[in-house]
């Protein structure tokens, strides 16, 4: 196994980015459709039960939509070791456009695939393959896209170039929300549960062609001849030399993903549990995502005040608000206007959490091994909690008959992250590097 490359300190990095503006917005485009391919089966999980599950029971067939969507978190693991460590000893580049490739091509079985009155139980089946092949590929996609954003510019700009990780998410759940409310608002329900829930999946693998030639134009952001000659090496380093950082980067990652995946639920949540109109819970979704603008601020400010506290104060403030923000979000008086706003409020401090840990969580591993650490993390810390969200909450819901139940679950995730960074040290490599870059 090719020796750890940890010890060396690199150059002082310059002001002016490395690379051009157009290289880092196309890593951002195609993290967008990245997730919104693999987030946009959540907006549908009641049309996807309908269709895909048979049995007389409405939160059967909806718990059973929400385990598929869970599945895809089950490869999301070993995409990234795979192809975390495949853009550690390849290049950045090459694993950006082998994650497109993928999600598109699940995005087309699960778009195309006949429904079980049609074919039998080949139908969930088949759904299910998809839903790996895409969990395979998001689990791939973070821990290179990341870092390609980190290594394309300064040292003390870091933050806000990869408070885009963050926000292309953002994007995606904007868009897939957004054709929500277009199908909801021009379709009859029995057309969007027959066949207009199929469109977001089949809109998603018309632009991924495009955004993959993109990616393979991009320079890459790492000298491949010093960077480990297999996997296993990559994975031997990372294992033998940074696994703390890995274990404690996992409960991090908890205190967001579970709150992320409770503001996709919403729409469902709006229409099982608050007992809204499709419309308006497509709308809610869609809104929230877009009063979710906040991380890019804090991004600039965590460059200039650091990562650490800034993450521990945004959550903190998170931790504060959400109880109180439920409350009035589930009262019975509570009008449809009252619960956008509330929701639009939350995800709005919500997305101040996100600004700077897309910098603080890679800043933790040296380049040798870093889109393998983070993907990892990532990784393991969204499939073990985010994957379950849905499906825990929909489940805590209908045993206790407590809308309260998201916030409860979103108010113990963000203690245990709180917890995580304070434990979470950076790599002193890239301390070094980023004090080199201001001292300039």
């Amino acid at each position: 196994m090719a020796a750890p490359l940890t010890a060396a300190i690199p150059a002082p990095l310059p002001r002016s980015p490395k690379l051009p503006l157009k290289s880092v917005v196309a890593v951002v485009i195609g993290n967008w459709l990245e997730f919104y391919d693999f987030l946009v089966f959540t907006f549908f999980a009641v049309m996807i039960g309908d269709a895909f599950f048979p049995g007389s029971s409405e939160i059967g067939r909806l718990l059973s939509a929400l385990a598929t969507f869970g599945v895809g978190f089950f490869t999301r693991p070993l995409g990234a070791a795979v192809i975390g460590a495949y853009a550690d000893r390849a290049g950045r580049r090459a694993a950006l456009t082998l994650t497109l490739v993928l999600m598109a091509a699940g995005s087309v079985i699960v778009g195309i695939t006949p429904t079980y009155a049609q074919i039998g139980v080949a139908a969930p089946i088949i759904l299910v393959v998809a839903r790996l092949v895409q969990g395979f590929s998001c689990g791939g996609e973070v821990g290179p896209a990341t870092t390609y954003l980190l290594e394309a510019v300064p040292a003390h700009q870091r933050a806000a170039a990869t408070a885009w990780q963050a926000y292309s998410q953002q994007l995606a759940i904007i868009l897939g929300s957004g054709i929500g409310v277009i199908l909801a608002s021009t379709l009859t329900a029995a057309q969007l549960h027959a066949w207009g829930w199929r469109i977001p999946f089949l809109l998603g693998i018309v632009v991924a062609p495009v955004a993959a030639y993109i990616r393979r134009q991009l320079p890459e952001t790492i000298d491949v001849s010093e960077a480990h000659t297999s996997t296993a090496a990559v994975l031997g380093d990372l294992l033998q030399h940074h696994w703390r950082a890995v274990v404690i980067g996992v409960f991090i990652i908890c205190g967001g993903t579970i709150s992320t995946y409770v503001f996709t639920y919403m729409t469902t949540y709006a229409i099982t549990t608050l007992h809204l109109s499709t419309t308006i819970g497509t709308t809610l979704t869609l809104t929230g995502a877009l009063a979710a603008i906040g991380g890019l601020a804090v991004g600039v400010a965590a460059d200039r005040f650091g990562r650490k506290r800034m993450l521990i104060a945004s959550r903190v403030l998170f931790l504060i608000v959400l109880y109180p923000s439920y409350v009035v979000l589930t009262a019975p008086s509570a009008s449809p206007v009252l619960i956008v706003t509330i929701n639009m409020f939350l995800n709005f401090v919500f997305s101040i959490t996100l600004g700077s840990i897309y910098a603080f969580l890679p800043e933790a591993f040296p380049a040798a091994v870093r889109s393998s650490g983070l993907a990892i993390l990532y990784a393991l810390g969204v499939t073990i909690f985010g994957g379950t969200t849905q499906f825990v909450v929909a489940w805590m819901i209908d045993r206790t008959n407590n809308p309260m139940m998201p916030a409860w679950y979103q108010i113990a995730a963000t203690l245990v992250g709180i917890v995580g960074v304070a434990l979470l040290s950076p790599d002193p490599e890239v301390v070094t590097s980023r004090a080199l870059a201001i001292s300039e």
